[in-house]
């Protein structure tokens, strides 16, 4: 299946003929100190590095570079619907608060090489904290606001951070999170200590500091913008860590995915065009947070390098104040492109399913809706489709990554759309599916998908202090490739199809069936706003599916009617193998802060096997009702 209107076959092409050259085409994009004595080293690194020599400046790309052409344009429009808040920063408004607090870190004895921990909430200060961070050559390292004080110090222990910046509190929906008394608590609990800590106090929640540690941050600034100071632009090299940013999840050792300056830049530069269709100068929107990978690429980053506008929002997809706050948010801002979590149309879906609350709003300038996180459903991007009558993009990538694996890249002109798939590799990636004993299936056979080694520029060159790690995790399992640990498959005409991660592949007598292509099924019923599917021990066939379904608002059948008739649909679409029988229904999913249902925990609840809190969980009180609706079924132990 091709597309005549798209250049991606070509370009895809003229890179898999010539890596290095592709890439060192990219890195004109960027500007540079010293360029690189090697586009790319093989002998470096566990895989090789990109860009060996070269030296450069993350922040100076983001933001000084722009500061004469772009000045007054916004730079991060601020919208906060939980605060009644919005501000707009311009591209030398934005560098000089950087700069600022840039000085004020080096004050405080940051220097290059240092480790920064930020522990925020989805405020301008965070974003200002990151590129001070990478101003002066410090590693930052991001921590989600509000993470439990237990998993906040297992990442100081791996950090050791010279210093940590937070704020007073963060604010999740209608609640106030005090976030100093889990800072303190964490600090106590980790035996690596910051020599000094900056907190930005919020009006919703002063916080007390403790003396000889802390400090307020906006007097500390005030004092040295008093004395007119601001720090330059730190060279850095290439291949020195940008950042360290914690995979979400972990137990035991944390696992510090590291990102590299050069690489970086130069592959969300190229992205930014190529793959989102975005210009310079046009308003780009990842509604996602700090915390996490795309609030890193996205939020932050890749829009500043590109010259765009990026919007930083402090609020929910329903509830701040209601399921039209994206539509309020991308016709007040001019939105061109919007990246989100297929959870988040989920749960706009669910509240508002007919979008009566779009009426009013002029979305006359929005072009695209990317979704990635966790699988897109066909119906869930069907129904978008529908409302906005734009195209929605499904892509698949990782925190490892650090920018898109696979997707349709509307930049280069849209590949057609296969519901269900993200389409297809990037230039930079090589795709393959594998069994158990790491041979290549056969097309349409599921598989563990793998990336070939080298992996281009921006993904991660290793974890924090941790080579021989980063080897056995990611690249011994499958020699000569990256485990990705996604399960899924390629068909005929080369699209990828992601169907879960590998251990979300079941075995029901002997099959290897996959609970994403379950969830596919129910998730096409008229009444399911979303669902979850799992593997439930059975002493019989070994596991045998069981399916949580959330029925979307308005929904006034019994619950049990609607249970038969999902049996039923998966026993019609995918047969009696899937061996499903089980189907109950609940009010809620449990999910992490980023949007991704909780499987495994549920999976842990369902067997009565040991299982603890996720650090990342949104609402801790999710788990207890599914154990009740499980208990209820005869199962959880």
């Amino acid at each position: 299946m091709t597309s005549t209107q798209s250049r991606y076959h070509d370009v895809y092409a003229s890179w898999k003929s010539d890596p290095v050259r592709f890439w060192e085409e990219a890195a004109r994009e960027i500007d540079w100190i010293k360029p690189a004595d090697k586009v790319f080293d093989a002998e470096a690194g566990a895989y090789g590095r990109w860009f060996v020599g070269a030296e450069c400046n993350t922040c100076h790309n983001a933001l000084d570079r722009h500061v004469a052409g772009r000045g007054d344009q916004a730079a991060i429009i601020y919208d906060s619907p939980v605060t009644g808040t919005k501000r707009t920063l311009t591209y030398a408004e934005l560098r000089d608060e950087v700069a600022t607090l840039a000085a004020l870190l080096q004050d405080l004895g940051v220097e290059k090489g240092d480790r920064v921990i930020l522990y925020m909430p989805m405020i301008p200060e965070a974003a200002v904290g990151m590129l001070a961070c990478a101003r002066i050559g410090a590693v930052h390292s991001v921590v989600f606001g509000g993470f439990a004080p237990k998993e906040l110090a297992t990442r100081i222990e791996d950090a050791q951070p010279k210093l940590i910046l937070s704020a007073s509190c963060g604010i999740e929906g209608a609640r106030v999170i005090p976030y100093k008394p889990l800072l303190d608590e964490a600090i106590t609990l980790s035996t690596a200590k910051p020599e000094a800590c900056l907190i930005f106090q919020r009006p919703q929640l002063a916080a007390s500091l403790v003396e000889g540690r802390d400090r307020d941050w906006s007097e500390a600034v005030a004092g040295v913008r008093a004395a007119g100071r601001q720090a330059e632009c730190v060279p850095v090299a290439a291949t020195d860590p940008l950042y360290v940013l914690y995979t979400s999840g972990t137990t035991g050792k944390p696992k510090g995915v590291v990102r590299d300056n050069g690489g970086h830049m130069v592959a969300l530069k190229w992205t930014m065009r190529h793959f989102f269709g975005v210009e310079p100068g046009e308003v780009f929107w990842a509604a996602s947070d700090v915390g996490w990978v795309v609030g890193h690429s996205y939020i932050v980053y890749a829009p500043l390098f590109h010259g765009a506008t990026a919007i930083l929002y402090e609020g929910k997809p329903i509830g701040t104040p209601d399921a039209g706050a994206y539509w309020r948010v991308i016709a007040e801002h001019g939105v061109v492109t919007m990246f989100t979590a297929p959870t988040a149309f989920r749960a706009i879906r669910k509240e508002d399913p007919n979008a009566t609350l779009l009426k009013g709003h002029d979305l006359s300038r929005f072009r695209a809706l990317f979704l990635a996180g966790e699988r897109a459903d066909p119906d869930t991007i069907k129904w978008a489709e529908s409302v906005l009558n734009v195209p929605v993009i499904d892509h698949w990538w990782q925190t490892e990554t650090g920018w898109p694996v696979a997707g349709n890249p509307i930049g280069l002109g849209a590949l057609p759309v296969k519901y269900g798939s993200p389409t297809v590799p990037m230039p930079g990636y090589v795709l393959d599916v594998l069994d158990e004993n790491g041979k290549p299936v056969p097309p349409d056979t599921m598989g563990s998908i793998v990336i070939k080694l080298p992996l281009p520029p921006g993904c991660l060159p290793t974890l924090w202090n941790a080579d021989q790690r980063f080897r056995e995790a990611y690249l011994s399992v499958f020699p000569g490739y990256y485990t990705t640990s996604d399960a899924g498959y390629l068909d005929q005409d080369g699209y990828v199809w992601v169907m879960g991660r590998t251990d979300d592949i079941i075995n029901v007598a002997g099959h290897r069936l996959s609970t994403g292509g379950m969830e596919e099924v129910l998730a096409s019923h008229p009444a399911v706003a979303e669902c979850a599917v799992i593997g439930v021990k059975d002493a019989l066939k070994g596991e045998v599916p069981c399916g949580f379904v959330v029925l979307k608002s308005g929904v006034n059948r019994p619950p049990a009617e609607v249970e038969t008739e999902l049996v039923g649909l998966v026993r019609e679409k995918i047969g009696p193998v899937a061996a499903f029988k089980l189907a109950i229904t609940v009010g809620r999913l449990p999910k992490t802060r980023s949007g991704k249902i909780l499987r495994g925990t549920m999976k842990k609840i369902a067997d009565g096997d040991s299982w603890t809190m996720p650090a990342t969980i949104d609402d801790p009180m999710i788990l207890s009702e599914i154990g009740e609706a499980l208990r209820g079924r005869g199962l959880a132990g």
